[in-house]
């Protein structure tokens, strides 16, 4: 049996990750088994409980960041600004938090950080890190926050530069799998760090000053360059699940960034078309753009209802469990930034009943995004309450 995507104690291709940890369930919270620390009278402590968590803390919950964040911008666009709004404060509390949790990781759990930075499995689920601060970048500079939207972009940037080729270095060195099994959906959260680049880029390059035609540059750059690597992965993981043994537990929410990674290429694209650089050679570019942009939103169209057939199959046929997992930000991501790519493409097309689609989807990712935080703050409170009572 192979199980894919799992946090620590978590399992991913039915091979233990994050250095040994133990096989929890698809389903559980995210985080491993190891005791917390007891007080004399045989109680959890608060801080040995958020110790546990942060030591197998999963490599990509900056999904939340990530999915919270296209939400947010995709009511803003539909004007919904004050739901818009409400979001904004949720990844303002929600980033710091998550770099603080991962800083602290990497200060004291420093063995478990490598071991799922090594793993092929994982290694591409750092790429949400990326995601997740363009996203936020974005929510920023949409609200006139230039400065720091910029500050941003370049951590991301630089973010993306170290994990683009750590990555592909572990799965030439130190990849040991010698099949297909190995690949699964999260591979293609590195395209959707890529192309997330090229979003924010594209709206901080005419505040750069002399550097915008620079900028400008760099940004179709990675946007093509997220094409390409797109092209790649999708072709590995359409072999994966069309021709090796697929289980239940394997058709996780991380097959929703198959679709994901498509959406932001578009949005990405629509940013493009709508952006007039003053380089005469960008400018040509922009017949291929508009076709490729097409393209890229018929081929995420094209996959949602193959998601939900697996999704039904998952949980209906197979009766596997339904319960909140970090994973799942990374199907709530896709479902917003789909609405976005959506509403943007109707603006870039002047094709408006693309509009009405969108005006549908938001509410569809929106259901999507409440059903994950409650999932997340149930979970969260189980933890608490096992810190304040006894230990069995």
């Amino acid at each position: 049996m192979t199980t894919q995507g799992r946090a620590a104690g978590y399992t991913v291709g039915g091979k233990a990750a994050g250095g040994g940890a133990s096989d929890a369930p698809d389903g559980a919270d995210g985080g491993d088994h190891t005791p917390a620390r007891r007080t004399v009278s045989g109680k959890r402590t608060v801080s040995g409980s958020i110790d546990a968590g942060v030591r197998s803390l999963y490599p990509g919950y900056f999904a939340l960041v990530m999915a919270t964040g296209i939400v947010s911008n995709a009511f803003f666009f539909l004007d919904h600004r004050a739901l818009s709004d409400a979001l904004l404060v949720v990844n303002l509390i929600a980033y710091p938090l998550l770099v603080a949790a991962t800083v602290a990781r990497a200060l004291r759990h420093w063995r478990r950080l490598w071991a799922d930075l090594v793993d092929p499995r994982l290694v591409f689920s750092f790429f949400t890190i990326v995601a997740g601060t363009d996203v936020l970048g974005l929510q920023l500079a949409l609200r006139g926050y230039n400065t720091i939207a910029i500050a941003l972009w370049l951590v991301a940037l630089v973010a993306w530069v170290v994990l683009s080729y750590f990555s592909f270095s572990v799965l030439t060195f130190i990849n040991g799998e010698s099949g297909a099994d190995v690949v699964h959906g999260g591979w293609l959260i590195a395209i959707v760090g890529t192309e997330s680049l090229a979003l924010l880029g594209g709206r901080i390059a005419p505040e750069l000053g002399s550097l915008e035609q620079l900028a400008f540059v760099a940004v179709y750059a990675l946007w093509g360059i997220g094409i390409v690597l797109y092209g790649i992965f999708v072709t590995l993981f359409s072999y994966r699940i069309f021709f090796t043994r697929v289980e239940a537990a394997d058709m996780n929410p991380l097959f929703w960034v198959i679709m994901g990674a498509a959406a932001i290429s578009t949005n990405a694209g629509s940013t493009l078309i709508m952006t007039l650089p003053d380089l005469p050679f960008l400018l040509e570019m922009h017949a291929f753009v508009n076709g490729t942009t097409l393209i890229l939103w018929a081929w995420a169209t094209w996959w949602i209802p193959l998601l939900v057939i697996f999704g039904v199959w998952r949980h209906v046929v197979c009766r596997h469990p339904l319960s909140y997992h970090p994973m799942y930000w990374s199907l709530v991501f896709p479902l917003g930034m789909y609405t976005l790519a959506t509403y943007r493409l109707a603006l870039a097309s002047d094709f408006t009943p693309l509009q009405g689609l969108a005006r549908v989807m938001i509410w569809i990712a929106f259901a999507a995004w409440v059903g994950t935080m409650i999932g997340l703050l149930r979970g969260a409170l189980r933890g608490l309450r096992s810190a304040r009572v006894p230990a069995g």
